[in-house]
């Protein structure tokens, strides 16, 4: 009897970008969308920390809370944000370079 190994197109994204370093943004979002994030997250001054920084990014952007928040994740790993040490992070491209 062969077992299938089956892993959904996010799982295969994560894994993508922390085995060969691919620039896939997260499921349910485009390239389109990581320039507007960006372009909104300097609107607000290039910090994500809490809900009065995410909802003015959603707002512009489009994207629902789960897909920021992965959207934020995607920075981080490709370099395009950092973590801050009170929580949150800071978007390091774009405007905010």
């Amino acid at each position: 009897m062969k077992t299938r190994f089956h892993i959904g197109f996010g799982a295969a994204s994560a894994l993508c970008l922390v085995l060969a370093g691919c620039d896939v943004p997260p499921e349910g979002t485009s390239v389109e969308d990581v320039s507007a994030f960006e372009a909104a997250a300097a609107s607000i001054g290039c910090d994500l920390v809490g809900e009065s920084d995410y909802l003015p990014v959603e707002l512009q952007t489009g994207l629902t809370r789960e897909q920021s928040t992965g959207m934020a994740s995607y920075l981080v790993a490709t370099d395009r944000a950092v973590r801050l040490s009170t929580g949150g992070i800071r978007v390091t491209t774009g405007a905010c370079a």
